[in-house]
């Protein structure tokens, strides 16, 4: 082999080997298989426009599964508690991200079929959670659990108005993402 054929070869060898580099530390795009069927009871059912699914036309989450994906708290006063709660869960725009939402709305159901609707900008970094703890102990339906939609007001005192509070929903069993 001459001199540029040499060349040509290592920098051939060295582009696959950047390529190579690039696609094992980039994160896999989001599929069915990111997300399991759930093997214990199914607390959370979301629906709508959504592009990864794990049971048929919808994504599926047991509190196992809820806690696989990236997870967030903070400490806040509500007006629902006494006192500072820590409050624990995985954002509303990590869940959103993992299930492949594109759309404009939420539709957030709870269990007593009580709903609202919340605008999927407020899925921000340091905003809204899915709670599935507060003050370290996961939350009964009793506590208004298993799962809460909380805002970190202390943080922020922008959320602390009526609107957001609307937006708090306890129970919370069902999302759809919609235009």
């Amino acid at each position: 082999m001459n001199g540029s054929a040499v060349g040509m070869r290592f920098f051939a060898v060295a582009l696959i080997g950047a390529l190579l580099s690039f696609m094992l530390a980039a994160p896999a795009p989001a599929n069915a298989e990111d997300i399991p069927p759930p093997t214990g009871e199914v607390i959370l059912t979301v629906t709508g426009n959504i592009g990864v699914r794990n049971v048929e036309d919808r994504a599926e989450f047991d509190l196992a599964l809820l806690r696989r994906l990236p997870g967030t708290e903070f400490s806040t006063t509500t007006i629902w508690t006494d006192g500072v709660g820590r409050f624990k869960g995985v954002s509303l725009a990590a869940l959103l991200k993992a299930v492949g939402a594109t759309g404009e709305n939420l539709t957030a159901v709870a269990l007593n079929d009580y709903q609202i609707s919340i605008p999927v900008s407020d899925a921000v970094e340091g905003g809204p959670i899915v709670a599935y703890e507060l003050d370290g102990r996961e939350m009964s339906v009793r506590e208004k659990g298993p799962l809460w939609i909380m805002y970190p007001f202390d943080d922020d005192p922008s959320y602390r108005r009526e609107t957001i509070y609307t937006r708090c929903i306890w129970q919370l069993a069902r999302l759809t993402v919609v235009d």
